[in-house]
């Protein structure tokens, strides 16, 4: 995730079809180069720098590629393509466990390694499309032409270079990255930071809450099965419900609404020592888990458009990354150091509930925004009014006498006898 922009640049400078195929290439020899590990740090640089940039090359791309296709059916296209990530995960599981056992770690790491190559082939499927939105108008294609030759006759190398280094900035600040100076995504971005930081740390710690309060190692991972296929029920279902005609147009309210939801579940977690209660935890968490997943891409359309997705996705998964790392961490401090688990669930949950009221505060403001400009646009101008008013009196008076004189004309057409 920390490098989920290098793949929106990537496939914004080349295609997604490159970036995706360039991504799983890298993936792959991440695997099967570690496969071949002597020691920790080899599996650091290879399973985790080199996979790990491999498959941010291809994250981003492959999720605003989704966004380009579909328009009337997006939530539900989102969630579809979503949910292999957990499907994916669930499935693999146990065959990754098979494959240790049957070839050890370091066979099973090639295998993963010819598996994870059939990223290039999903790239190769990435037809490029191109929207009305993503032309460019005649007026920028002059200036482009009117720009060229003189940047063409620039001699010294070191002015060309210049130059060179001055276009690339301004076309990554001004055009692939403008959308950093809206307010609207300035706001998504530092709730995201919060959202973040709420829903990693459960993962990481809800086996371990489980066996806290007396359930057993297989319930306990129980609750994670549960967990996972929940996630991606919610990844399908959710898409399909925000797309429907009467919740259409109030996808960013269900964003907010799940992931408040979600924040509500960790308030409560405390309370829940049983697995009879742990299981409609794990259930309602794991689908309003999936079903924020699936709008982030939608949410963000919304605000920055089609054109700028990706790389207003590679901004915000990148945002995504600093709570993934930082938040378990600290959520292991706070058990250690009150010896429970009560003070970094309450904390995860107020981050994901602040993470919704800020949105939803902002969404406010801007509603409020707005019906007072229409409200100062339609009232009417004393002044203006009665000028207005004048000026039609006077229209009409002009226009009176002129048929008058139309109408004498006709019935009288000669001097009169008199």
């Amino acid at each position: 995730m920390l490098c989920a922009p290098l793949g929106s640049v990537v496939s914004n400078h080349l295609s997604c079809q490159v970036g995706i195929m360039l991504g799983g290439l890298l993936a792959s020899t991440g695997l099967i180069l570690g496969s071949f590990a002597t020691s920790l740090k080899h599996l650091y640089l290879t399973l985790g720098v080199l996979t790990g940039l491999g498959f941010a090359l291809c994250y981003s791309p492959a999720i605003a590629m989704v966004g380009k296709y579909f328009s009337r059916r997006k939530a539900l296209a989102y969630g579809i393509a979503m949910s292999g990530s957990g499907i994916g995960t669930f499935i693999l599981a146990p065959v990754v466990q098979l494959l240790i056992e049957q070839f050890s770690w370091r066979g099973a790491l090639l295998i993963l390694g010819g598996f994870v190559l059939n990223l290039c082939v999903c790239g190769a499927l990435m037809r490029p499309i191109t929207l009305q939105e993503d032309q460019t108008t005649p007026e920028q294609n002059h200036i482009g032409r009117t720009q060229k030759p003189d940047f063409q006759r620039v001699s010294p190398c070191s002015t060309l270079t210049k130059k060179w280094v001055q276009t690339c900035l301004c076309c990554s600040l001004q055009q692939e990255y403008s959308f950093l100076l809206m307010s609207d995504f300035v706001v998504l971005a530092i709730s995201v930071l919060f959202m973040a930081y709420g829903c990693s740390p459960l993962f990481v710690y809800l086996v371990p809450y489980a066996l806290s309060v007396g359930v057993s190692h297989q319930q306990a991972a129980f609750l994670m099965s549960i967990l996972g296929v929940i996630d991606i029920i919610g990844n399908i279902t959710f898409g399909w419900l925000t797309d429907r005609r009467c919740l259409k147009n109030y996808r960013y309210v269900c964003y907010l609404f799940a992931v408040g939801l979600d924040g509500l579940c960790y308030l409560c977690l405390p309370m829940l020592q049983s697995l009879p209660l742990l299981v409609p935890f794990s259930c309602t968490f794991g689908y309003f888990d999936g079903a924020y997943v699936t709008l982030i891409p939608v949410v963000t359309a919304e605000i920055v458009g089609t054109t700028s997705l990706s790389s207003a996705l590679g901004v915000v998964y990148f945002l995504h990354a600093v709570p993934y790392l930082v938040s378990p961490p600290i959520a292991g401090w706070l058990v250690d150091t009150t010896g429970s688990y009560t003070v970094a669930f309450l904390l995860c949950g107020f981050s994901m509930i602040f993470s919704s009221v800020l949105l939803g505060f902002a969404r406010l403001v801007k509603k409020m925004k707005k019906t007072q400009l229409r409200f100062l646009a339609k009232e009417p101008d004393p002044k203006l009014q009665l000028w207005t008013n004048g000026s039609a009196a006077y229209s009409v008076a002009r226009e009176l006498d002129h048929r008058d004189e139309q109408s004498v004309a006709l019935t009288v057409p000669g001097p009169s006898p008199t």
